[in-house]
């Protein structure tokens, strides 16, 4: 079976300790580029592919804007976000279905509930069954709809493969990512999933980033707008004091965490950095991805020591700071 790199192709990118005991390590790649594409750091395999799950979601949302459909600020990024289902995000996500003339249940993503605590308790409180508005990629899903309508191409079949919206996604992502798509593969949400490398990854969020609102190229002024767009609405990408939007409001950058352990950050000016965790867990990916920028110089070190405390990185033993997940010198180290 075909797959991503192995772990004799990783390096160690953090630990987790309790009470003076390293009791987990995660390994993986990543590679940071500089504003002209120039690597700057290299770790692990960087050329393996991987599917980068829900950091596709920005070369998703640039493929709706680029097959003629308008959207609000907000709107962009509820298209690339996988928010945390709170009122104001499904606010969103109606207006997108209704922009289109359609109801709740053209979505098909699955059922869910709400990840944000307030709103899930409110949602349980209420009695509510589970909905597709309520999964995290609902706006991506409610985005493809819109598109569907606006182009006359069939709705029932959005997430089909061979649909023309799937195909012009599938362009979006080998163009920006300078590379051919490795393999194909069905995401959680049912959308599916196109495996690059993590230097593919990076490069193409490099572009986004940087791309200019007076480009003569149609596709990249909406990646410009796109771009502005996440710099000013982090909430809506993720949610309160969650990671992604914590360090796009705070440090101003373009910030996406997928499942399985991936992640992208870029700055303004283009320095990118993008990275598998081998193990898929993500909860060492944001801390890692800003020591990276921050070894290169892209992003101040005490920004990255400020934002620390709400990054969940303490180990916790009967409520007490036992520990903490820490940055392998290899990532600090340039």
């Amino acid at each position: 079976m075909s797959g991503t790199f192995t772990t004799g192709d990783a390096v160690e990118l953090a630990t987790l300790d309790r009470s003076g005991f390293v009791e987990s390590r995660h390994a993986g790649s990543a590679v940071v580029l500089g504003p002209d594409g120039t690597v700057l750091r290299s770790l692990g395999d960087v050329n393996a592919p991987i599917f980068p799950r829900s950091c596709m979601k920005p070369f998703q949302a640039l493929a709706v804007l680029a097959s003629g459909v308008d959207l609000s600020p907000e709107e962009m990024v509820i298209a690339t976000a996988s928010h945390s289902g709170t009122a104001r995000h499904v606010a969103l996500v109606r207006s997108v279905l209704a922009r289109a003339g359609l109801g709740d249940e053209a979505l098909q993503c699955p059922a869910d509930r709400p990840a944000e605590g307030p709103a899930r308790d409110d949602f349980v409180r209420s009695g509510a069954s589970p909905s597709p508005l309520y999964m995290n990629c609902s706006g991506k899903h409610a985005a493809m709809l819109l598109a569907c309508v606006q182009n006359g191409w069939d709705t029932a079949s959005y997430l089909h493969v061979d649909h023309p919206l799937q195909e012009r996604i599938r362009d979006v992502l080998q163009r920006f990512a300078g590379e051919r798509i490795a393999a194909t593969g069905v995401d959680g949400c049912g959308a599916p999933v196109y495996a690059v490398s993590v230097t593919g990854l990076a490069r193409g969020i490099a572009k986004i980033s940087t791309s200019s609102v007076s480009s003569p190229f149609e596709i990249f002024r909406r990646a410009a707008a796109l771009a502005a767009a996440i710099r000013e609405n982090g909430w809506v990408i993720d949610g309160p004091g969650r990671a992604n939007t914590i360090v796009i409001e705070r440090l101003g950058l373009i910030a996406k965490g997928g499942a399985e352990g991936v992640m992208v950050m870029a700055t303004p000016e283009g320095t990118t950095v993008a990275l598998k965790v081998l193990d898929g867990n993500l909860r060492v990916a944001t801390i890692v991805a800003l020591e990276l920028l921050a070894s290169v110089g892209a992003v101040a070190r005490d920004q990255v020591e400020r934002l620390r405390p709400d990054l969940e990185l303490e180990v916790l033993g009967g409520g007490l700071r036992v520990g903490a997940i820490r940055v392998s010198p290899a990532v600090t180290t340039p």
